[in-house]
């Protein structure tokens, strides 16, 4: 893995998380937290929508659809816990 592709995923994490964090109301996670997330939502947007037989296409745009969409679900999962 070059150092390019981990700074993509960087990116398209910090971006995914970000607006993922802008929409889920009721949780902050802070910019290296919305980076986390955006990450961890990016396996599994990608592994969702692969299960689903869903393309949402490819290059940059589908990595960070793909990455908030599974962010969401990760900051709603949180909020929920939290609340408990």
């Amino acid at each position: 893995m070059s150092g390019q592709s981990i700074l993509l995923w960087i990116l398209v994490g910090g971006v995914a998380g970000l607006l993922a964090d802008w929409v889920v109301k009721g949780v902050r996670v802070g910019l290296l937290g919305a980076i986390i997330v955006g990450i961890l939502g990016g396996f599994l947007g990608g592994w969702l929508f692969g299960a689903l037989g869903i393309s949402i296409g490819s290059g940059i745009l589908g990595s960070v659809i793909a990455a908030f969409v599974g962010a969401v679900i990760l900051l709603l999962l949180l909020r929920i816990i939290r609340r408990r």
